[in-house]
């Protein structure tokens, strides 16, 4: 039986203005008037709604597989096995009896997971997360046998382009084919602020989300900043407040502003990021994606953990009411940071303590190893095709 806590209120996701950077507040208030007359003049781009609010006790599943549809490193002769009820599925090579194999597994720095939840029956399938680029995206999800037509919605994470670059190139490929108005779940209108990545001469354009290419295919943009339902079986966190010792890095500087249906409008960012020209991202956007599953507890979706593993995690605690973590699966983002922090995020996980922990993406070797060796027989290793299946 799954252990509840009492749920939490809803705190706000923005730290106060505190940006996490090395720029001062001087240089980041620069050409802050012009930024203020283009949050004005804003084009007639239609507008999100938002998505239905977590109220009550969350849904629960009775099973919930995890797909990797895109991440930096495959093993093909890696096996598949059992864990107590966890069953692991690896995916080889893409092979057929009437002829040699002419495509495989693509990888790339970026994810891409895609998700399927049962309760009674009723199925519902997630693709969170698009990868780095479209050929990659679309490759693995014709390997991985994943038909786009049959999602029940998308979700982005936060806006990094390792996390959105496939979306346009997919969103065409498979134009016509998705669900009409398929909900796309984002963490709030910062998903769409332009950004540039990068230190000193290697700085440059980081991307940002395609509005046009995004309502040509007929999406409907639903806003997650708050705990929301996600599809009928999932639920966001919304936004991630700072409650650890985890510090949040800046690797990206976001812009404000909107102007021909491209970036962020300022009025729908928080009050202390309107009228800044650039500031580095505190991704108060970024959200966890989680499902409660019967009778074992929550299964984390991380996907990046910029505002911390441990408190994306404690986040889904607070908002669900339920105590038991059974899985925390995505990128962690703790490759940048030196081992006595590593050491510290490993005993706040081990506090949590729960049943398995699956690092992808930017979790780093560091931190797998000492969580290897702390966390016995907990640790698992993921790779591109892998599927997890939590029944």
């Amino acid at each position: 039986m799954t252990a509840r806590a009492r749920p939490a209120s809803n705190p706000a996701a923005t730290e106060g203005g505190l940006y996490l950077g090395q720029l001062s507040r001087r240089d980041l208030l620069r050409s802050g008037a012009a930024v203020g007359v283009l949050g004005a003049a804003l084009s007639g781009a239609p507008r999100p709604a938002r998505a239905q609010a977590l109220s009550g006790p969350v849904p629960e599943v009775d099973s919930v597989a995890v797909r990797v549809v895109t991440d930096s490193y495959h093993h093909a002769f890696e096996p598949g096995r059992k864990v107590g009820d966890l069953t692991i599925q690896r995916f080889a090579f893409a092979l057929a009896k009437d002829r040699p194999p002419r495509k495989a597994l693509q990888n790339e720095w970026g994810l891409s997971l895609h998700l399927e939840s049962k309760r009674g029956s009723e199925t519902r399938q997630i693709l969170i997360d698009f990868g780095y680029t479209p050929e990659t995206l679309n490759n693995n999800l014709e390997l991985l046998g994943i038909d786009p037509a049959r999602l029940d919605a998308l979700m982005l994470s936060h806006g990094h382009y390792d996390h959105f670059g496939g979306l346009v190139g997919f969103l065409a490929q498979h134009q016509g084919r998705l669900k009409k108005e398929l909900p796309f779940y984002l963490g709030g209108e910062e998903c769409f602020c332009t950004r540039e990545a990068g230190v000193g001469d290697s700085a440059g354009d980081f991307g940002a989300l395609d509005r046009q290419a995004i309502a040509n295919a007929g999406l409907k943009v639903l806003y997650a900043d708050q705990p929301s339902v996600i599809a009928g079986h999932a639920f966001s966190t919304g936004g991630i407040p700072r409650a650890s010792f985890e510090r949040v890095l800046a690797p990206t500087r976001m812009k404000p502003g909107f102007a021909n249906n491209v970036g962020c409008r300022p009025e729908s960012l928080s009050e202390a990021k309107r009228s800044v020209a650039i500031v580095p991202d505190d991704f108060e956007h970024e959200q966890a994606t989680c499902f409660l599953l019967k009778g074992k507890g929550l299964v984390v979706m991380t996907s990046c953990g910029h505002r911390g593993v441990v408190n994306s995690v404690r986040r889904a605690m607070a908002v669900s009411g339920v105590n038991k973590v059974h899985a925390v699966l995505g990128g962690f983002h703790l490759a940048p940071h030196a081992p006595e922090y590593l050491r510290e995020t490993v005993a706040a996980l081990k506090d949590i303590n729960p049943d398995h922990l699956i690092p992808m993406h930017c979790s780093g070797e560091a931190f797998i190893a000492i969580a290897t060796q702390e966390m016995p027989g907990k640790v698992l290793r993921s790779s591109t095709g892998t599927r997890w299946l939590f029944a």
